[in-house]
C-alpha cells in the first residue's frame, strides 16, 4: 500500500473509490462540498499499467479534493494476471478487473470502514443508473451512492470544464479520444474500434500489447483479445 503524507482519519466516513477518471474527481468533490473532508479518504487500485499521466493527475485532482489518497495494488498488471491463471480476460470473464481491482478495493474497504458509519462513493454518472442500481445491489449491506448521477446532473464536457477551472490539466488519454482514464488505454473488454484507436494514437504501447498477447497465445493456445468478424 502507498500513501500520501497525510493521516487517515480515525473513522473514515465517506469513501470515495477514486478511478482517476474525471467522474470520480467530480464525485470525490461534491462529496467533499456536502460533508467535508475530516473522515473522508480516497482510494485508487493501481494496475501497475497505466498511463504515465494518470498519477500526476491522481495526485492533483486528490490535492484539490483535499482528502487523503490511499494507492493499493497486487503487484501485477493484467497481463502478468493472465499469464498465472494460464487464460485470456474478456468481457464475460474480467477476472484481472476483479483482482487487481475489486477484490483489493473490498478488502480495504473492510479492513478501515464500519459497514455501519461508512459511505462509499463511485465515479458513476446519472447516464449509467443501470451500473448504479447494479452496484448497490451487489455491494449490499454496504451502503454505496454516485454522487454524479444525482441532481445537479452534469455531463463529462462540464466535468472537464470543471477541471479546467479548478486548475487540473485533462488526463492525457481523454485528450488523446479514448473514453476512459485505467489501464494506459487499454481493457480486455474493448472491442475492434478501441484497439484499432490505440494503433492510432499509441503504436508502441498497442505493439507492447500485441507483444504479450502473442506469448500467452504461445502458452494457452489460438486464442486472441478480439473476435473474428469476418
Amino acid at each position: 500500500m502507498q500513501q500520501d503524507n497525510q493521516q487517515l482519519p480515525n473513522l473514515i466516513k465517506h469513501l470515495v473509490m477514486f478511478s482517476g477518471g474525471v467522474c470520480s474527481w467530480a464525485a470525490a468533490k461534491r462529496v467533499a462540498e456536502q460533508h467535508g473532508t475530516e473522515n473522508m479518504v480516497l482510494l485508487f487500485a493501481d494496475t501497475k499499467m497505466e498511463d504515465e499521466d494518470l498519477y500526476r493527475f491522481l495526485h492533483e485532482a486528490a490535492k484539490n479534493v483535499g482528502a487523503p489518497l490511499v494507492i493499493i495494488s497486487d503487484g501485477r498488471t493484467p497481463w502478468e494476471l493472465m499469464n498465472d491463471y494460464n487464460s485470456f480476460a474478456n468481457a464475460r470473464m474480467d477476472f484481472c478487473s476483479r483482482t487487481l481491482k475489486r477484490e483489493l478495493l473490498d478488502k480495504w474497504r473492510n479492513q478501515h470502514c464500519m459497514v455501519e458509519t461508512a459511505t462509499i462513493y463511485v465515479g458513476l454518472s446519472w447516464d449509467e443508473g443501470h451500473r448504479v442500481h447494479r452496484v448497490k445491489q451487489l455491494c449490499k449491506p454496504w451502503n454505496y451512492q454516485a454522487p454524479m448521477a444525482d441532481r445537479p446532473w452534469v455531463s463529462k464536457d462540464m466535468m472537464f470544464e470543471m477541471l479546467k477551472n479548478n486548475g487540473i490539466k485533462k488526463p492525457r488519454l481523454y485528450e488523446l479520444g479514448f473514453p476512459h482514464n485505467n489501464c494506459g488505454g487499454f481493457c480486455v473488454k474493448a472491442g475492434q474500434a478501441h484497439f484499432a484507436h490505440l494503433l492510432r494514437v499509441m503504436p508502441e504501447r498497442y505493439a507492447w500489447h500485441e507483444e504479450n498477447e502473442e506469448r500467452l497465445r504461445a502458452k494457452v493456445g489460438d486464442y486472441s483479445l478480439l473476435r473474428d468478424r469476418t
